[in-house]
């Protein structure tokens, strides 16, 4: 499997950020890794392995990034509205930043010519990330697969809320956007995928609220919930990446 490290100065961020490419060609994967994570958990925790099938045949190419959570959603000391504001420099770092890095590499390497799009990934926390960019950003992010993730920003911010919160906070502003906003129609073309489980350590409450809203707002987005037996955990996210990946990709 061909890899490339890469440490770039961000702008967004104003310090070094690293992360690292896993493929040779294919349409983009964006990788966010679970709460607090480094790039290098989509190889510890053998994902690469996981997604070698597509990686290795040129159907995809995955960019593992870091995560900035322990300045953000998991810093219990820096008031709520300076942490939201950090977050969202991270956000412009990634739709600024590392995915035009990612759609360059792609062009360069196999002339990938934009698409289908980029598709966002990630566990727990990495697929709060993952649905988010997925829907705030439809027309760079067409496709995502968000694992056992929670949909609300009150899990790192509390009661706190403000404009930045409510943009970060999937269940507060697909209850407020309207059955005719722009934004479902993308939604529709693109193709969405939550999974969680109700088995130990799982949360599966906002999973539930979105699959409802989606379904109150005519949003085609797979919302699939697996059983009690499936717990929140590293064993089950690699079944779940296998099954859902082609349906994803063909």
């Amino acid at each position: 499997m061909e890899m490339q490290y890469i440490k770039t100065y961000s702008p967004a961020l104003q310090r070094d950020m690293e992360c690292k490419v896993y493929g040779h060609a294919g349409r983009p994967v964006l990788f966010i890794p679970c709460q607090d994570g480094r790039f290098y958990d989509f190889e510890n925790y053998h994902m690469t392995d996981t997604w070698s099938p597509w990686i290795e045949s040129g159907e995809v190419m995955v960019l593992a990034i870091d995560t900035i959570d322990k300045e953000t959603w998991s810093d219990p000391f820096t008031p709520p509205f300076d942490r939201i504001r950090r977050h969202e420099a991270w956000i412009r770092y990634i739709v600024e930043e590392a995915t035009p890095m990612l759609q360059a590499i792609a062009r360069e390497r196999n002339g990938w010519d934009g698409a289908p799009g980029v598709i966002a990934f990630g566990c727990s926390l990495g697929a709060t990330h993952a649905a988010n960019l997925f829907l705030r950003f439809p027309d760079m992010f067409t496709g995502m697969l968000a694992l056992s993730g929670i949909y609300t920003a009150q899990y790192g911010f509390g009661d706190y809320m403000d404009e930045y919160v409510y943009q970060n906070s999937p269940v507060h502003y697909i209850e407020s956007m309207p059955s005719h906003h722009p934004y479902v129609e993308k939604y529709n073309r693109n193709r969405g995928i939550l999974c969680v489980g109700t088995g130990a350590w799982e949360i599966p409450e906002t999973t539930l609220r979105l699959k409802t809203l989606f379904e109150q707002k005519g949003i085609g987005i797979w919302v699939d919930v697996w059983g009690s037996d499936v717990k929140h955990d590293w064993d089950w996210w690699h079944k779940q990446v296998a099954y859902f990946v082609p349906k994803l990709l063909y």
